[in-house]
């Protein structure tokens, strides 16, 4: 009696390297995830974090602090220095500072209205305007508070210290120095005119 050949079953052997990721959300869940929050919610980012020592009787005693910048993206921009015994008390030390230091600045359309320099003790920031599709062309100090403020389109460049805190805070003072022309024009008294009306008195 002939032997019945049983079909051979093929098992399938386990994936190696790169497999399916679970838990982590793919690109599109994460694009998504911000769709749902309110466009005047305020972003806070960390700058720096500084560790000090103090040497006592029983050793050393560290301390933190932390520089932190807070905006809503839509002009209005604040900075927070918070100092604590630990990492998390001094960030949000910081950024209770930062939402208590809030100021409105000038902008116009995504990029500043003028070409502006600020000084800050050893630290020097240059700010220009920039066409639309330039981004934003700074260091990572200068970069998180413009970003804040909800600059998009811009040059800068650090001419001087690059201590973190006085170049934010120098970048700081070139936003409040930012003013528009209805604002000069406003402000002397002079009537706004428009591009054609300039056009006929040249």
């Amino acid at each position: 009696m002939p032997e019945e050949i049983k079909p051979i079953q093929e098992h399938a052997r386990p994936m190696r390297g790169r497999g399916s990721r679970r838990g982590r959300p793919s690109s599109d869940a994460t694009d998504n995830a911000g769709a749902g929050k309110p466009e005047n919610e305020i972003t806070e980012k960390v700058v720096y974090i500084n560790r000090s020592a103090k040497v006592v009787k029983g050793g050393r005693r560290f301390s933190f602090s932390a520089l932190l910048v807070v905006g809503d993206r839509r002009g209005r921009v604040g900075l927070g220095l918070g100092k604590a015994g630990e990492v998390a008390d001094a960030i949000r030390k910081g950024g209770e500072i930062a939402r208590q230091n809030m100021v409105r600045i000038s902008l116009k359309g995504a990029t500043v209205p003028h070409e502006v320099v600020s000084n800050f003790d050893g630290a020097r920031v240059l700010l220009r305007p920039a066409s639309p599709g330039t981004g934003i062309i700074a260091g990572k100090t200068v970069r998180a508070v413009l970003e804040s403020a909800g600059i998009r389109d811009v040059l800068s460049k650090s001419l001087g210290s690059k201590n973190a805190a006085n170049v934010a805070k120098a970048t700081l003072g070139a936003l409040q120095q930012l003013r528009l022309r209805d604002d000069i024009y406003r402000g002397r008294g002079l009537a706004l005119r428009t591009k054609t009306e300039a056009a006929v008195t040249a």
